[in-house]
């Protein structure tokens, strides 16, 4: 199986994020959650919970359907994406029609309000991007592999976003770090990113961005770092670096919905709370300081260096010795 990274605005895009430790803050489930909707995305495969997932970690959920019997919804991993139904084409004001579109009252109320949806720069709706969601496997991660690669040659994926957020000494009153690696000169090349020289314990993103590359298709790593201060709430302000990145990469508009609102309020709120709390304060500064310190390009002569290398174009894989990605260590030494 051989894929070959391109420019093409129909290229076809999976991007797939995990829940557990890889999910800090909810930033990637939301993400995905959010391209759902847009992309008003259903089920188009699933990979069962059963020799992957230990049940006593990820339980099954117990619920009643629309008849009042009750029923279990498994932890498995769904693949989603756009479908294409006759005399359902494309809306101009709005996201592909579906049997229950996104925006309905899921009676078939059309008068319910309908979101927007992601487009190209030259306002076309995207119906070519994919998305995988569910939990990081417990067990046989050779074999989970190995279905997620055979579903990415089924449905003819040119491409593959892994996207994970981990908790950081990073200031919620800064942007949010996002970094991207990738194995893959071309898509290094085409991206920017990275590539990472990070050795260790590894997650599942790291096992399914081998057994790509093994398998010829093109992956690329992204990660966003939230603060570790305020683990116990989702962090839309992370979510909204992730979507500020792929909308970058993936060259579309993606609308934000309410996240911008949400993100506001989120730094508001520990604003507040740290007002009230000169521990927390203080080291709230200390963090800023530390990342201010870090960002200002007067500050290392590893700065000047790496604008040197980006000015000469020098290439990665040249064998010439080039700075790290970064004084602040995160997502790259992690996948």
């Amino acid at each position: 199986m051989t894929h070959a990274p391109h420019n093409s605005a129909n290229e076809r895009v999976l991007i797939a994020a995990f829940e557990g430790w890889s999910d800090a803050g909810a930033a990637t489930t939301t993400v995905l959650q959010h391209l759902g909707e847009l992309l008003n995305a259903e089920v188009l495969h699933v990979i069962g919970a059963d020799g992957f997932v230990d049940f006593q970690v990820h339980r099954p959920k117990v619920s009643f359907d629309e008849n009042g019997r009750r029923q279990l919804e498994w932890p498995e991993t769904r693949m989603y994406g756009t479908v294409h139904r006759p005399n359902s084409p494309i809306d101009a004001s709005g996201p592909i029609g579906t049997a229950n579109p996104i925006g309905t009252d899921g009676s078939g109320n059309t008068d319910a309000p309908r979101v927007e949806t992601i487009r190209r720069i030259d306002g076309t709706p995207v119906t070519d991007i994919f998305l995988l969601a569910g939990v990081e496997p417990a067990r046989d991660w050779g074999a989970f592999a190995e279905e997620v690669v055979e579903l990415v040659d089924d449905w003819g994926i040119d491409s593959v976003i892994l996207i994970g957020s981990l908790f950081s000494d990073s200031p919620h009153s800064r942007p949010i770090v996002t970094t991207i690696s990738s194995d893959n000169a071309n898509m290094r090349a085409r991206t920017g990113a990275e590539r990472s020289d990070y050795e260790g314990p590894a997650g599942i993103t790291t096992v399914l961005d081998l057994a790509l590359g093994e398998a010829g298709v093109p992956s690329l790593s992204l990660w966003a770092q939230v603060p570790h201060y305020v683990h116990s709430s989702p962090s839309p302000k992370a979510t909204l670096a992730i979507l500020d990145k792929l909308e970058e990469l993936l060259d579309v508009v993606i609308p934000r919905g309410s996240l911008i609102d949400e993100a506001n309020e989120w730094e508001a709120n520990i604003d507040r709370i740290a007002a009230t709390d000169e521990d927390m304060a203080s080291y709230i500064r200390s963090l800023e300081a530390a990342r201010d310190a870090a960002t200002a390009p007067e500050t290392t002569g590893e700065a000047i260096a790496h604008e040197f290398e980006k000015f000469l174009n020098i290439d990665p894989d040249s064998g010439l010795d080039g700075p790290s990605a970064g004084p602040t260590a995160g997502p790259n030494d992690i996948n």
